[in-house]
């Protein structure tokens, strides 16, 4: 069932790929006077090649990791990196709760052609993804020691993990003002300026943690904190390149205004109020994922926890056509209700649902097929990590469709303002499986790296039922940004 613009059920509109005229609603920009197949490829085309570049980055830092030292050093040091991926989550709790508000706030706005107040989103979210940025910083560095003995590392890879989070808590500033100007972009329709920044970002980290690492010296041998300090240095790279291209913007598009760029609490206010929920969801799942590597890292085998980040690497291909189209879904969705047509953003979403579902489930195939070459090419005559991380990849391509399920669905009922709903509804099923259920079989002699995996696939399956639910029933269309 659908909403008519007076918010009254109407009839599911079977033409999912429908002209423009779907619905008597047309939207503006570089989305105008396409088919809604043709508005999800514009609008994930470029956030596909950005997380391919992602990818490649994080894939990098492993590869470099990996080839760093051999023995228990290469043991350490990819545990080490292990905590290092979900501190770098970290940053999301305050940068990611603002970058959604300002999607939301942007997207209403593009889809009701009101572009004083898009390009106010942009000039307001700027100055709070700084803020947010500074906030992470600052939490980053006080809290490093206790986190790294709540975690229960050994004494060589806390050691690693030390010098590696301290330096790349200085990229909060720089990341956060760039995950807000982004995410403006894409509120906006336009996905090719994020993708442009996030090239030089993602070639500048590549560049420098090379030569801080294997350079001859002065230059090289930095060790993690060399691989750390090339992320600090391409995000303050993409910045500087983000900063460029909208001072050049058109001005009938989004670019910097003046006027737009002078503090206006209402504004950020409005931000706030949608991205506080995600803020309090995020800071909730860092802490479960955090109790979750605790878990890990406290397992009898050994590497355990360099071999759960491995997997994770590898199942983030599967995230790349995802996230690229949970994108679409989040941009579509705002700008369809800024519209006046909460039909047309339930349909936009379906779409997109069906999407990613098949094509995150097509690439766990491969997962399963090449699961030994894609663990040993990462790390190289380790046979510690590629026995415990193949099974991984087994349980993750089971989970595959459940988790694109997710992934689109929350994205999108976040960027139509539902952030609160999101919140409720994942913080349920994580405390019960991802706490609850791993506390309980943490503490038996069976319990392997393959069990917790079991039980964070069983959590996606029971989510995927929950959001389908909650996006058939309709009220997160009617969410007030």
């Amino acid at each position: 069932m659908g909403y008519s613009r007076s918010g009254k059920m109407e009839p599911p509109d079977d033409n999912c790929g429908g002209g423009p005229a779907a619905d008597g609603v047309r939207l503006g920009g570089r989305l105008a006077g396409r088919s809604l197949l043709g508005q999800v490829a514009v609008l994930a085309a470029w956030p596909l090649l950005e997380q391919v570049l992602a990818f490649f980055v994080g894939l990098t830092d492993l590869l470099i990791a990996g080839r760093m030292a051999g023995g228990p050093d290469r043991v350490a040091i990819l545990d080490a990196m292990g905590l290092g991926g979900y501190v770098g989550w970290f940053f999301n709790i305050l940068q990611g709760a603002v970058a959604t508000g300002v999607m939301a706030l942007v997207s209403r706005a593009t889809g009701a052609r009101d572009h004083r107040l898009a390009n106010q989103g942009l000039g307001q979210g700027l100055w709070l993804g700084v803020l947010a940025g500074f906030g992470s910083l600052i939490l980053l560095q006080t809290g490093i020691p206790w986190l790294i003995r709540w975690i229960g590392l050994g004494a060589a890879a806390a050691d690693q993990a030390n010098l590696y989070l301290r330096v790349l808590a200085i990229s909060g500033p720089f990341s956060g003002a760039m995950f807000a100007v982004n995410a403006a972009l894409r509120g906006s329709g336009d996905t090719r300026t994020p993708f442009l920044a996030m090239v030089v970002v993602n070639l500048v980290n590549m560049a420098l943690s090379w030569a801080l690492v294997f350079a001859p010296a002065p230059w090289g041998g930095h060790g993690v904190a060399g691989i750390a300090a090339g992320t600090v240095g391409g995000w303050i790279a993409g910045l500087l390149t983000t900063v460029f291209l909208l001072g050049r913007g058109k001005e009938a598009g989004l670019h910097w205004a003046g006027a737009a760029l002078r503090p206006h609490v209402e504004t950020m206010r409005r931000i706030v109020r949608v991205g506080a929920p995600q803020a309090m969801e995020i800071a909730g799942m860092w802490l479960i994922h955090a109790f979750g590597i605790r878990v890990i890292a406290n397992l009898s085998s050994e590497g355990a926890l360099g071999a759960h980040i491995l997997a994770i690497r590898v199942e983030s291909m599967s995230f790349l056509p995802g996230f690229a189209i949970a994108t679409a879904a989040a941009t579509l969705a705002g700008q369809y209700l800024g519209a006046g047509s909460p039909r047309m953003a339930a349909r936009a979403v379906r779409v997109c649902w069906a999407l990613a579902a098949g094509m995150m489930s097509l690439i766990g195939v491969l997962f399963v097929l090449a699961r030994y070459q894609l663990i040993g090419w990462m790390a190289p005559a380790s046979g510690i990590h590629l026995q415990l991380a193949a099974p991984l990849l087994v349980v993750c391509a089971m989970a595959q469709p459940f988790f694109g399920t997710c992934i689109v669905l929350k994205t999108a009922m976040r960027g139509a303002g539902a952030t609160g709903t999101v919140m409720r509804w994942s913080f349920g099923s994580m405390l019960f499986y991802r706490v609850g259920m791993l506390w309980w079989f943490s503490h038996t002699d069976w319990f392997d790296l393959t069990g917790v995996w079991v039980v964070l696939s069983v959590d996606l399956f029971t989510q995927a039922l929950v959001f389908a639910w909650l996006h058939f029933r309709g009220t997160w269309l009617h969410a007030r940004v």
